[in-house]
């Protein structure tokens, strides 16, 4: 089973690839307030996300994800029910 330091890991490469450049990125880092990722960005990572974990995210997952941390932990939960174990 992958574990949420891999798809942190994985989440901060994206994030990477998406926020300005020499912007540094840690877990704790704020999308929207300190990478000031616009709607646009976040739909294009929301859906590179789900094609690298096999997954459906919903929008409404926006709400209560601020930081690549608390994201890679959202994706570690959508994964394990859509496994069937929680």
């Amino acid at each position: 089973m992958i574990t949420q330091e891999t798809i942190l890991e994985r989440v901060m490469l994206l994030i990477g690839r998406l926020a300005p450049p020499g912007t540094p990125i840690n877990p704790n880092t704020d999308l929207a307030q300190d990478l000031g990722m616009e709607s646009i960005k976040v739909m294009d990572m929301l859906m590179e996300l789900e094609d690298e974990f096999d997954i459906s995210i919903h929008l409404n997952i926006l709400m209560d994800v601020r930081t690549p941390a608390q994201l890679s932990h959202a994706i570690l939960n959508l994964m394990e029910h859509a496994d069937g174990t929680v």
